[in-house]
């Protein structure tokens, strides 16, 4: 069997510990007589092994052990004013999510409002509007501009305001406030019979 310089570089630590085959044993001791580059590498790992196997080479000063473990003792003792740092960190956390509840409270029982529009005044709440349950809109009876024409209901302004729809900026712009007739200023009024 012959072995080239990269398979002996591959194989050296195993070789060094006597667990390559026996017939791999062989070639490599064989390149090895005959390739200096591949000696100088097994001669310099058995030396790097030699020396950290020695516990000479890594012997430690008298009582280091001990001071090692004191320090890290000092430095992973909970002090006063970590503790103190936690506890305000937990009362900041407290007052932010009680803060998020009450606003949350306080605003339960009403639907949110399904867009910006939903601040909008002025539409009569007696007044008889078309809604999508998929929408957000209510429309007078024949606007154009209702989507989804198939699931249609008519609730009076009032509940359709109080369920989060808001009038159509085309169909309503007579009813809605001034600055929405600036957004929609563009769109004549149209009749719708």
């Amino acid at each position: 069997m012959v072995v080239r310089c990269e398979e002996v570089w591959r194989e050296i630590s195993n070789y060094l510990e006597g667990e390559v085959p026996a017939e791999l044993s062989a070639a490599i001791e064989d390149h090895v007589r005959s390739c200096k580059r591949c000696a100088a590498v097994l001669d310099g790992t058995r030396n790097v092994v030699h020396l950290y196997g020695d516990e000479r080479m890594l012997e430690v000063p008298l009582g280091f052990s001990h001071r090692l473990h004191r320090r890290l003792a000092d430095n992973t003792q909970p002090n006063r004013r970590s503790f103190l740092g936690w506890m305000v960190a937990a009362a900041a956390a407290v007052i932010v999510v009680g803060a998020f509840e009450a606003a949350r409270s306080a605003s339960f029982g009403r639907a949110e409002p399904r867009s910006e529009h939903a601040q909008v005044g002025g539409v009569p709440p007696d007044m008889t509007v078309l809604v999508s349950d998929d929408g957000k809109t209510m429309h007078v009876a024949g606007c154009p501009f209702i989507h989804d024409r198939a699931h249609l209901r008519a609730l009076v302004a009032r509940q359709a305001l109080r369920e989060g729809y808001v009038p159509c900026v085309r169909c309503m712009k007579k009813y809605l406030a001034s600055s929405l007739d600036d957004l929609s200023g563009d769109i004549e009024p149209q009749s719708f019979s």
